[in-house]
């Protein structure tokens, strides 16, 4: 019997997800798993921790078709390839030890394993929601992003026959987070439907899709970079509103913290730019930039995956905040921050 030849496999269930390793001879047989831990988290996954000897701890990802949202939310689970794909190449735009060695991929079980991150470490999104804010964190987090779209923008001819297909990235954030946020918000339809078209003409870079404090694990004050499942060839000015968007919304969710998460925002978007290269420094990115962090504002409280340390009272502000942003957009970031900040203070 081959491990293709194993169905059904749950890597959530102990037993099925040993017999899976022993038949692919990763285990011995009839040799257990030293340890076993399904992780929290993830939404388009079933990720664990497993223990196979002294010398092996693995995290083993098997792709969902359903994804794990209040609404429904299916996409190909072809996009753990694009994952495996990414921890092989992206080490080679990214500092020495940022991303996780990949152990092996089973493309037909759309299962991949890699390295699991030794302990201590800790999630940088839990980190900063206990209010653990520290700005050479932020600055890692610069660096990281502008090295990746500079050194991949050199570069697109290598990368387009690897990360050309940019369906997951459509599925999961253009059509998940903006189409479904305009169906949710006429009042914002407009804006967010010209975004999506805006993006689609867009091929200066890799762009991760996914660029988020839940998939940084900090270690030893280094930041180490998870989740790459809709890594493509687009406008990485995507990942900044992204990811601009999880520092605003902290902000506006720890008003005692306010001011502090703000100036990351801030100080994160000129260290990008300072690191990024010539595209970055352009108006009409910068401008792209900020219309995808409104984009994303409003997508991560009306959209298909909601921010889930919000409450309602904070969903309702947030979009009120955005749709009057929407209405007349700053050109800047930092002007783009200032007046979020003051919408938010304003309706507080």
């Amino acid at each position: 019997m081959t491990a293709e030849q194993l169905l059904p496999l749950d890597i959530e269930d102990r037993e099925s997800l040993t017999r899976y390793l022993q038949v692919r001879g990763d285990l011995a047989p009839g040799q257990p798993l030293e340890l076993f831990k399904i992780l929290s988290g993830g939404v388009s996954n079933k990720t664990i921790w497993a223990k196979l000897d002294a010398q092996r701890e693995w995290v083993i990802k098997q792709c969902l078709e359903k994804l794990r949202v209040q609404v429904d939310w299916f996409t190909s689970p072809e996009r753990i390839h694009i994952e495996a794909l990414a921890l092989e190449y992206l080490p080679e735009l990214t500092p020495e030890g940022t991303i996780p060695r990949l152990v092996f991929e089973d493309h037909p079980r759309y299962v991949i394993a890699m390295q699991a991150v030794p302990p201590p470490h800790e999630n940088w999104k839990q980190m900063l929601l206990s209010g653990h804010l520290n700005l050479d964190h932020v600055r890692q987090f610069a660096s990281i992003l502008a090295g990746f779209h500079r050194g991949s923008s050199e570069r697109l001819d290598f990368y387009q026959p690897l990360f050309g297909d940019r369906s997951f990235f459509e599925t999961l954030r253009l059509e998940a987070y903006y189409g479904f946020a305009a169906q949710q918000t006429p009042e914002v339809h407009d804006f967010l439907t010209h975004l999506i078209d805006e993006t689609c003409q867009q091929r200066l870079a890799l762009t991760h899709g996914d660029y988020s404090p839940k998939n940084i694990l900090i270690r030893h004050d280094r930041l180490i970079w998870l989740d790459h499942e809709v890594l493509h060839i687009g406008d990485p000015a995507f990942d900044i509103g992204f990811s601009t968007t999880h520092l605003l919304s902290k902000a506006h969710h720890l008003p005692e913290l306010r001011d502090a998460f703000a100036g990351a925002a801030a100080f994160y978007w000129d260290e990008y730019r300072e690191r990024c290269g010539s595209f970055a420094l352009t108006e009409a990115y910068e401008a792209r930039a900020v219309r995808h962090t409104l984009g994303c504002l409003m997508a991560r409280v009306a959209g298909r995956s909601l921010l889930e340390y919000f409450s309602d009272a904070e969903r309702r502000r947030q979009k009120q905040v955005v749709i009057e942003l929407m209405d007349s957009p700053p050109a800047a970031m930092n002007a783009l921050i200032n007046r979020f900040i003051e919408g938010i203070n304003r309706y507080a």
